[in-house]
């Protein structure tokens, strides 16, 4: 379950030679953008991002600066094709704060966040390329970490770990999240009710049963109740079902989740359910989380704590301390503080 933690370097040469890269290509998108934002009022080109570092102890034991959210830069853009059709298209990198290199770099793709590109009307929104599959795209809505703080998020330890959306599509590693060579859509939203359904038209290549991961979620957002029901099988058969819920009350808010996540090939199962709660005191958010999991024969609970402080709408301080049981480990504590910055 700790391989979505995994961190890799490239040797130093070659970690210089990929960033001078990245900096080519990103100084040229710029450069492209300009005149096009300059030249048509309807077509839009944004450069926006999440910036997030920290000092934490890790569950490793281990002191650390970086990242203990995720940090990334997009490239996104949409041109009014007239008759209300838009053509979209969005480059999304993540790196780690800490020393600059491109996340896990030499195992994940450079775009790793999400290349796509697509259409949206009436319709809905469909697009093509790498992204998120239904399931991953819409479960951090029922965690008060978004599913996205490696010390305090219950969801980062305790969701489809059995699942990766590919057992080897990251250079023969698994990617967990995100689908290559995918068809992703979003329908319109119709008394509160929104479908998401994406399917990839690559056969995994990990050993074993040999087919394309789909994957569908069914989302209900109206007033103060939101719910999700999401189904996801990747190409070796794995499968995960995950159900939420949460409720906003006045500046509190609760929430609730299940899933069920089995690998085909040996048996593993994973069935963890976690409890989460927010509470708003003008520019504080205080947040608590619980988890339970039940891995095989083997009980794991995770409960955490946190803190976030806006000093403006874009910039956050924030405190964070979680603390793991597993059966076959003991106990392990995490604590971190942080500041994220989003443009």
């Amino acid at each position: 379950m700790q391989t979505q933690q995994s961190l890799r370097r490239l040797p130093g040469n070659r970690c210089r030679a990929t960033m001078a890269a990245c900096g080519a290509t990103f100084a040229a998108a710029l450069m492209a953008a300009a005149p096009m934002s300059a030249s048509a009022q309807d077509s839009q080109v944004r450069i926006s991002g999440f910036l997030d570092a920290g000092v934490f102890r890790g569950f490793d034991g281990v002191n650390q600066l970086g990242t203990i959210q995720r940090s990334n830069l997009a490239f996104s853009g949409v041109e009014d094709l007239g008759g209300g059709l838009k053509a979209t298209f969005r480059l999304s990198t993540r790196f780690e704060m800490g020393d600059g290199h491109s996340e896990d770099a030499g195992k994940k793709p450079f775009w790793h966040d999400e290349s796509t590109v697509g259409l949206e009307g009436g319709f809905g929104k469909l697009r093509l390329g790498r992204a998120l599959s239904a399931l991953w795209a819409q479960d951090w809505q029922f965690d008060p970490w978004a599913n996205n703080n490696r010390v305090a998020s219950p969801a980062w330890y305790y969701w489809h770990p059995l699942t990766p959306t590919d057992r080897a599509s990251n250079n023969g590693f698994a990617e967990y999240g995100r689908m290559n060579d995918g068809i992703f859509y979003d329908s319109p939203t119709i008394a509160g009710f929104t479908l998401h359904l994406s399917g990839s038209t690559e056969r995994t290549q990990a050993p074993g049963k040999d087919g394309r991961g789909y994957s569908a979620s069914l989302n209900y957002a109206q007033d103060a109740l939101a719910a999700m029901l999401a189904y996801e099988r990747n190409g070796s058969g794995d499968r995960a079902v995950f159900v939420a819920g949460k409720y906003r009350f006045g500046k509190a808010a609760v929430m609730a989740a299940y899933d069920d996540s089995r690998v085909a090939e040996h048996g593993d199962k994973s069935r963890s359910a976690t409890l989460g709660a927010t509470y708003q005191i003008d520019a504080v958010t205080l947040k608590a989380g619980y988890g339970r999991q039940r891995y095989n024969e083997d009980t794991n609970q995770f409960i955490a704590l946190g803190a976030d402080y806006a000093l403006s709408r874009r910039t956050t301080l924030y405190a964070s301390v979680g603390h793991q049981r597993y059966e076959w480990q003991g106990s392990k504590t995490a604590f971190g503080v942080g500041m994220s910055h989003a443009f």
